[in-house]
């Protein structure tokens, strides 16, 4: 199976000069963890819930006044529709994500999440496979 068969397609994003408490809204609102950041359809990068808290909330800066290009992660790792899904479960482990920003021609196109693979039941025990990866500690705390 292609990760475009698994794919979401439709993916809200946001451009790089949105305000981090904005884009948290779209993520309440859409019920996700993360937002691509594109200009026009190229997507340039993503923003988690988590790097709006660490980056901006933690560190004290107002969310209102703070873009989502100053805490977001730039080129992000993204695979292509035509990706086989048992390949896109591996890079999510080897790289330890749970999105993959699905690119064609460097337009954004879908989001294949981690969850996305677990539902269909032949990708079950890759999308365990995958979680252990990412959740594997590279460092102790």
């Amino acid at each position: 199976m292609k990760v475009q068969d698994l794919m979401t397609s439709n993916v809200t994003s946001c451009s790089p000069d949105t305000c981090c408490e904005e884009a948290a809204k779209l993520m309440k609102e859409q019920n996700v963890g993360s937002i691509p950041i594109t200009e026009g359809k190229k997507l340039i990068g993503i923003v988690t819930d988590r790097d709006i808290v660490v980056n901006c909330v933690a560190a004290g800066t107002p969310c209102k006044e703070t873009h989502v290009d100053q805490v977001m992660t730039r080129n992000p790792v993204t695979c292509t529709p035509d990706m086989d899904a048992h390949d896109a479960a591996r890079l999510m482990a080897s790289e330890q994500i749970r999105r993959l920003p699905v690119v064609k021609q460097g337009n954004l196109i879908g989001i294949c999440s981690l969850g996305d693979l677990a539902v269909v039941d032949i990708h079950v025990n890759e999308a365990g496979q995958a979680l252990s990866g990412i959740s594997e500690q590279t460092q102790l705390h």
